[in-house]
């Protein structure tokens, strides 16, 4: 059989590329945290290695500027001089002196002195920006590894579906399973089914979705994932294979889309 292109892979990756909606560069980057969680890992790791190393560069520069106007550097042998940060003659030694303020490390040997007060408010704006800058590229990278992507590889899902009778009903079927001891807390699962239609009015609607009642009114949409479990769907007078022969339903062009949505006890 000729497979049939996917709305929504096996995976769970959709499909779906945008196009000619207008600024769409700048709505991402507007929301930049988010397009950074996004990014692919090695643009993630790019752009974190890049971000330190840039700003690292520049305060280096703005601490070896402040040495260079003062006259710092050419005081370095002079022992009743006072400079603005103690034994720092250089761009080599400025960007060390940075990375021992920035990381904490505090060697002892470069300290800044009390007669400097341009580098007080530097050491400031140093401190703040660090945080910052910290605060946002840590919390994207602890996110980007807390996305519930790869804990979605251990529910497992059958590789079909079967259409058969229980309690004297006829039923879609399929199961689902949890790999993990981890509890999924609050565990809910939905069905959507995917297919083209045309509306009496004669509007073609590609993409229509329509939701398949999997247990909504009696709570058996509700999951305790402890073991594998078998989901049904009634096909009654209201589910939209109530029309469908065996020999229809092969030559039917739609998609069902299974989403099961929890949270990790674990993890949060």
């Amino acid at each position: 059989r000729r497979e049939r292109q996917r709305f929504v892979d096996k995976n769970g990756r959709c499909n779906v590329q945008h196009g000619n909606l207008g600024g769409e560069s700048s709505r991402y980057l507007s929301d930049l945290f988010t397009t950074l969680v996004d990014l692919k890992w090695r643009w993630n790791l790019l752009i974190f290695l890049l971000t330190y190393t840039v700003a690292w560069l520049v305060m280096a520069s703005m601490w070896w500027g402040i040495a260079y106007l003062r006259g710092d550097l050419h005081q370095v042998h002079d022992d009743t001089y006072s400079p603005c940060v103690a034994n720092v003659y250089n761009f080599p030694s400025a960007f060390l002196f940075f990375i021992e303020t920035e990381a904490t490390i505090g060697y002892g040997h470069r300290y800044i002195t009390e007669r400097c007060p341009e580098g007080i408010v530097l050491f400031l704006f140093q401190s703040l920006l660090g945080s910052i800058v910290d605060a946002f590229l840590i919390g994207c990278m602890f996110i980007k590894m807390s996305q519930p992507k790869k804990r979605a590889e251990t529910l497992m899902f059958s590789h079909a579906a079967v259409i058969s009778q229980r309690d004297g009903k006829l039923c879609l079927m399929f199961r689902v399973g949890n790999l993990r001891n981890s509890h999924m807390v609050s565990a809910q699962i939905r069905c959507k089914l995917i297919k083209s239609r045309q509306t009496p009015e004669g509007e073609f609607l590609p993409l229509d979705q329509c939701e398949l009642d999997v247990g909504f009114g009696t709570g058996a949409d509700q999951l305790f994932l402890v073991s594998p479990l078998t989901i049904c769907h009634e096909i009654n007078a209201k589910s939209p294979f109530f029309c469908l022969s065996q020999r229809s339903l092969r030559s039917e062009q739609f998609e069902i889309v299974v989403i099961l949505e929890g949270i990790v006890e674990t993890t949060g």
